[in-house]
């Protein structure tokens, strides 16, 4: 994948290559991730390794993580796009994610939608700690122009068909924003804009529905998707924080919800009734089939509501087994934005969640930011 951050890379520790805090611009990066097998792995979860650098046989493991400036990251981007596909997938995390977990769920989204897209990371200052939240959200503002640099470069690179958008978490408010900015200065939002995908949105909705207004006057909107789950439990510590209730883990059958969402013509896969891996319920539209439906949309040139059956009707019948408590670690830690992490141990012991213990310490570990020199 090619990465684009506004994450420093200094002070970094022995092997780091982005962290936590704000950088003054734009860094690029490129890097390749090794996947076990499908029949060695359970699709839809990262496989940690236990220990540095992993077995690709077993686990995730990065093969090559190399900086680029601006011309290099250009030249990489088109090589690519010149190859069997130019439709791109971009995809932004959300809080409480190191550089790390960020480039491990997206290798894992990216392989198990199997959809021939030329994959970037949208990657900003989160610190992955469960209590810098204010500072994750900042971080989201300051990164609001960087991204929106990065998609305008996008629309205007002849050798881009198409860009799908996929954001989870706190990524939405980031995403909405910036292509709201992007409608406001260019007028119009280039129809290279094929999906936009909101997953885990842990937003305001009055917020989201300004933006959404101002994203719809655009004639050229492409369709918006957004997964929303009631069970989610990380947003419902989100809401409570905040006082309201998050736009990814809203009732869209209830008012006012249901108006807002049929005035903003956003389409709503309801995941409530899908089983999770995920203790906290944040990370389904990551899982199994969830994931699997998406890239076929993805790799068919559809949208997320123009073939029959529905990717609603489809996950309807999705069930899921219990995970293991070694699986269901490894996707909290991830994923969870407000789970319940300590982050001293997170520190020294790389995600371990209070919730599992220490049944989970050698699954959860930094595995980019071990290879990385």
């Amino acid at each position: 994948m090619l990465v684009a951050t506004t994450r420093s890379d200094y002070p970094v520790g022995p092997g780091v290559m982005f962290n936590g805090e704000r950088a003054h611009g734009l860094a690029f990066a490129d890097i390749a991730v090794s996947i076990p097998p499908d029949a060695t792995r359970k699709i839809g979860e990262i496989q940690w390794p236990a220990s540095i650098p992993g077995d690709p046989a077993r686990d995730f493991v990065t093969l090559k993580a190399d900086r680029l400036d601006l011309k290099q990251a250009v030249a990489a981007f088109d090589q690519r796009l010149n190859g069997s596909s130019k439709h791109v997938l971009l995809f932004v995390h959300g809080y409480n994610t190191r550089f790390e977990e960020a480039v491990y769920r997206f290798a894992q989204i990216t392989h198990d939608a199997n959809a021939p897209v030329v994959p970037v990371l949208f990657t900003w200052p989160s610190r992955g700690r469960l209590f810098d939240y204010v500072y994750d959200r900042e971080s989201a503002v300051y990164s609001r122009d960087a991204l929106e640099a990065v998609l305008q470069a996008m629309v205007e690179d002849k050798n881009v068909g198409s860009i799908s958008i996929l954001a989870h978490s706190m990524g939405n408010f980031l995403t909405v924003e910036a292509i709201r900015q992007m409608v406001i200065r260019n007028r119009s939002l280039s129809p290279k804009i094929t999906d936009i995908m909101l997953a885990s949105a842990d937003m305001d909705v009055d917020v989201f529905r300004r933006d959404i207004a101002e994203i719809e006057s655009s004639n050229k909107r492409p369709p918006v998707t957004l997964f929303v789950s009631r069970d989610d439990r990380a947003l419902g510590i989100s809401g409570e924080l905040a006082g309201e209730p998050r736009l990814g883990a809203i009732d869209p059958e209830v008012e006012p919800y249901r108006s807002i969402l049929e005035k903003a013509h956003v389409n709503v896969i309801d995941l409530t009734n899908v089983q999770s891996d995920d203790f906290t319920n944040h990370g389904k539209f990551a899982q199994s089939d969830v994931v699997r439906i998406i890239g076929i949309r993805l790799a068919e040139g559809q949208t997320l509501t123009d073939a029959k059956p529905t990717l609603g009707e489809r996950v309807g019948a999705i069930t899921q087994g219990a995970a293991s408590t070694i699986g269901q670690a490894a996707t909290l830690a991830i994923s969870a934005p407000a789970a319940i992490v300590d982050p001293n141990t997170r520190d020294t012991l790389g995600d371990e969640t209070a919730t599992l213990g220490a049944t989970a310490k050698s699954a959860i570990q930094s595995p980019v930011t071990g290879v990385m020199q």
